[in-house]
């Protein structure tokens, strides 16, 4: 039997959902508590309706399941979180000062907060941007991460606990769909693609951003989360995938849907992505505990029209 107790907060959400999978077939599904707002029947493991808000809420699931481990993945993401900024740092920071506080009053072992490429600035629009570049985000998005990480930092050092954080680029999956996120557009135009239908993008054509394969940012999640505390030096480790612009994965889904076609209507999310990198450099999570992804722009293209085609396939099947 597992010594592990995992909870994951946000376990639907894009992130979440990969994320409480890759748990349950690594610890196995007694190990894992997956919680959200609003929960479904889509893991083989406990769920739960979790308010992230409610500080008792969370301190009785810790308590009651003694957990050793907990995965902060509940949030409001950049473009969404722009239309409400007072609600999103509001929801953002009292969640996880409300994980913060149940863990170290429950001892719990370790946290997980995702820490996101949004704590840069327009300063930092540039390529290979250095772990300890200044941080000077213009999203309120970003302003709760770079809290978000100075937080993280201060419970280690008062408490002794142990919370670490990964800059998340902007995450593609076949899981599930986007949630609010500026970098949304590489994944819906896959699910455009494959159904024939035109993408409109709201980003310009030659907009590069740094991406990340889900599968790499699950790996990356588990292998800093299962290194030696030792090894972890750092809170906010770069990590760096692929980087690329709408023309670019346009071209690369053109080589398997050659109609496929894409159009430009540029919004607020432009002036979003022109203020965050082009490009990460992420030597020190390489060096401190082993980062290395293994997708790159073709592979990651192929996956995710053969895993979304694949879903589609079955989804048909059930209707024949």
């Amino acid at each position: 039997m597992s010594t592990h107790k995992l909870l994951i907060t946000g376990a639907f959400g894009q992130l979440g959902t990969a994320l409480t999978e890759a748990l349950i077939y690594k610890y196995g599904s007694d190990a894992v508590i997956a919680s959200d707002l609003k929960v479904r029947d889509d893991f083989d493991c406990e769920t739960l309706e979790l308010d992230a808000t409610n500080l008792e809420a969370i301190d009785e699931v810790v308590r009651k399941y003694r957990v050793t481990q907990i995965y902060h993945l509940a949030a409001v993401l950049s473009a969404k979180g722009e239309q409400q900024p007072l609600r999103t740092w509001d929801l953002n920071n009292s969640t996880f000062f409300n994980v913060l506080e149940a863990a170290r009053l429950n001892d719990v072992q370790k946290v997980f907060f995702p820490s996101s490429i949004a704590v840069f600035g327009p300063d930092a629009r540039q390529e290979n941007v250095a772990q300890d570049f200044a941080l000077n985000p213009t999203t309120v998005y970003g302003i709760s991460k770079v809290a978000g990480e100075h937080w993280a930092r201060y419970y280690n050092t008062k408490y002794g606990m142990d919370v670490r954080c990964l800059r998340y680029p902007g995450l593609i999956s076949y899981q599930s769909l986007p949630g609010g996120g500026t970098t949304d557009y590489a994944v819906d135009i896959f699910h455009k693609a494959i159904n024939n239908e035109e993408f409109v993008c709201y980003l310009k054509p030659d907009t590069q951003l740094p991406m990340l394969y889900m599968d790499d940012a699950i790996d990356a999640t588990i292998r800093m989360m299962e290194a030696s505390k030792r090894d972890i030096k750092t809170v906010g480790y770069n990590i760096q995938g692929v980087s690329f612009s709408p023309e670019l994965i346009a071209a690369e889904i053109k080589k398997t849907f050659p109609d496929f076609e894409i159009s430009y209507q540029p919004d607020s999310r432009q002036q979003i992505a022109e203020s965050w990198p082009i490009s990460l450099d992420d030597a020190r999570a390489r060096d401190e505990w082993g980062w290395e992804p293994s997708f790159d722009l073709k592979r990651m293209t192929e996956e995710m029209i053969y895993r979304l085609e694949l879903k589609k396939n079955r989804n048909l099947s059930v209707f024949a």
